[in-house]
């Protein structure tokens, strides 16, 4: 069976009067995410954005932070800092692996 894209979470489906529906913010929030690149959604072949279920739960995740009180650079540098956090758990994750091989 073939894999539908909606099946892909990183497909790139849904517009930004869609996004800004679906989550109730602003379209004009949703552009200002891309220009601080704190998310930046792909591009249809009219340039128009086009944002993914992973790019969803991230842009929930920035509208939490700002109903924090946090600025955009500052959610840019946790995001990317979340990013450093989940390769290096990996990694460890992958060593404790062959270290149990090696016993």
């Amino acid at each position: 069976m073939s894999h539908l894209p909606f099946d892909d979470e990183h497909a790139p489906l849904y517009s930004l009067g869609q996004v800004a529906e679906m989550l109730q913010v602003q379209q004009a929030f949703l552009r200002r995410l891309d220009q601080y690149a704190v998310i930046t959604p792909s591009r249809s072949s009219g340039g128009q954005r086009r944002y993914s279920r992973h790019d969803i739960l991230i842009v929930q995740h920035v509208t939490r932070m700002t109903e924090e009180g946090m600025t955009l650079i500052a959610i840019r540098r946790i995001l990317e800092l979340e990013q450093e956090v989940a390769e290096l758990r990996e990694k460890l994750k992958d060593a404790y692996a062959r270290l149990r091989d090696l016993e």
